[in-house]
């Protein structure tokens, strides 16, 4: 497999890879998307509102007037 500029593996005594370094300045895109993904993982059981629901919330609050 061809190193990809910017990416180095750690590995343990035996050789397996148990880490990734990633060149944030050459992969910015890159870790915005696997940060994006975790956090969502992370949050897969958490109770869920509707957009509806959510406006609701806002314009109670007064941070949403009710035009939207």
């Amino acid at each position: 497999m061809e190193a990809i500029k910017g990416i180095q593996y750690v590995v343990d005594e035996s050789g397996e890879k148990i880490a990734v370094l990633i060149d944030l300045k050459e992969h910015r895109e890159l870790w915005e998307d696997l940060y994006d993904t975790l956090i969502a993982e992370q949050r897969r059981d958490e109770p869920r509102e509707s957009l509806d629901e959510v406006k609701k919330r806002l314009r109670q609050l007064g941070k949403l007037g009710e035009d939207a």
